[in-house]
């Protein structure tokens, strides 16, 4: 084949990859009007959340289990290296009889090598009234043994799709032996 054919076949195969990439794959919505209502989105709105989330490590029925470690996480006083996988039930009240609204399930592990810092990746679905089946994904440093912290809020779904805000953590009660915890939580949504 000869430098001419070659290069009609280049300019071809370029102008078919060009227009192919403007029709199938992705397609950008802002410039169609009402991009909001085409996605079944309404307007922006903010919903407050409070609940209490019970990570317990301890016992017969843990709700949190280590999934890996590193060689040296039994001589880190942080723990460091240690990954645990958590099914956390989320209650209305402090007292893990209290009301179920969701569970946080996810993975956290501890991320820091001179103070405590959990690096959690979670999804809060909720079980109660009209946010059943709705659920927010946190992904964000935790300074667990800060009294107060904000971790990051990334996206969500059902009534919570979009999601992006803040939760402020409290610690409510803490075992520092067993790990055992209860964490009050504020969450603050800015979602469609």
């Amino acid at each position: 084949m000869g430098k001419v054919a070659q290069g009609l076949l280049l300019v071809l195969a370029l102008l078919a990859l060009s227009s192919a990439g403007s029709q199938g794959f992705g397609e950008e919505l802002t410039h169609m009007g009402n991009w909001r209502h085409r996605l079944g989105l309404g307007k922006e709105k903010i919903t407050q959340l409070h609940f209490f989330f019970h990570d317990t490590l301890s016992g017969r029925s843990p709700s949190a289990v280590p999934i890996a470690e590193a060689e040296m996480t039994d001589k880190s006083p942080t723990v460091f290296g240690k990954v645990m996988m958590a099914d956390d039930p989320l209650t209305e009240g402090p007292e893990l009889k209290s009301k179920e609204v969701g569970r946080a399930q996810g993975i956290y592990g501890s991320a820091g090598q001179e103070g405590l810092s959990l690096i959690m990746a979670m999804s809060f679905s909720f079980t109660e009234e009209k946010y059943n089946g709705s659920s927010f994904s946190l992904m964000s440093r935790n300074p667990a043994m800060n009294p107060v912290r904000e971790l990051a809020i990334v996206g969500g779904t059902g009534l919570f799709r979009l999601a992006k805000g803040y939760v402020v953590a409290k610690t409510y009660w803490v075992n520092v032996t067993s790990g055992d915890a209860i964490v009050e939580y504020n969450a603050t949504l800015v979602h469609y």
